[in-house]
């Protein structure tokens, strides 16, 4: 029912998840780790699309409207003594931001990226704010996780001068994207009626994420960025494809494989 959603995805990244990897993450003793990463991956989408907004679209008043929208789930998640009760019950008005954020009039493509990088962090809030329920109702405490070496390896191949370094961070963004989507619909199968609803439910915002990364990309270059893109899609397949010690949401082929 969602293949034709999931068919630009595919199309985009440049291997599937390895069946050892599927294999390891149904495994009833990775739940707990499957969800712990997945709620730290929505909050660092959600970071990362802050960052960029902050560092190239608006100035430092926008910036600390952002920083006050992230706080709460900062606070829940950098913090020891973390209430997950209180967390949830807070304001209905949790999830909005506090005011408009006014473009830099200098960069060009401000509105836009604001626009698509607002309304991917207001979703990627919610999404944490599900897996937390979840976990919740199956007694599984929140803790903190180290992250791997998925991100980190992308980040690697960041070119050094602008605008190409953001140009590099958008089509990674669009990769981390379309890779969750992917994922997602490999393991909704194989999971319980909950969480395969769940994860078949985040489909349709995760492809529209790693498309709304990959046209920003595009306007802000203004040329052909398909060689680059081409790069950074061989760069992520190989990390997905290379053995991993630690099995996390984005890890590679696990070493017991």
């Amino acid at each position: 029912m969602y293949q034709q959603l999931l068919a630009p995805v595919r199309a985009f990244l440049g291997c599937e998840t390895p069946d050892s990897w599927i294999a390891e993450a149904i495994k009833p003793e990775r739940l707990s780790l499957l969800l712990i990463d997945h709620c730290n991956c929505e909050l660092k989408a959600a970071q990362t699309a802050m960052f960029l907004i902050r560092k190239y679209a608006v100035d430092a008043d926008s910036g600390q409207l952002l920083l006050e929208w992230a706080k709460p789930y900062e606070e829940f998640v950098y913090h020891r003594d973390r209430d997950v009760t209180a967390f949830m019950a807070r304001d209905s008005r949790k999830n909005e931001l506090a005011a408009q954020l006014v473009a830099k009039k200098e960069f060009a493509h401000g509105d836009d990226l604001i626009a698509k990088m607002v309304r991917l962090i207001k979703e990627e809030f919610h999404h944490f704010e599900q897996v937390l329920e979840l976990m919740l109702a199956r007694q599984i405490p929140y803790s903190n996780l180290h992250a791997g070496r998925y991100a980190k390896g992308l980040m690697r191949h960041v070119t050094t001068h602008e605008p190409d370094t953001l140009i590099d961070k958008l089509i990674i963004g669009a990769l981390i994207e379309a890779r969750s989507c992917e994922r997602f619909a490999k393991l909704a199968p194989h999971l319980d009626d909950e969480l395969g609803r769940f994860y078949v439910s985040l489909l349709r915002s995760e492809a529209r994420h790693y498309q709304d990364y990959l046209v920003l990309a595009e306007a802000i270059a203004g040329n052909d960025i398909s060689e680059r893109v081409a790069f950074l899609v061989d760069r992520e397949a190989a990390l997905i494809q290379a053995p991993d010690s630690e099995f996390r949401f984005h890890s590679g082929v696990p070493l017991s494989a």
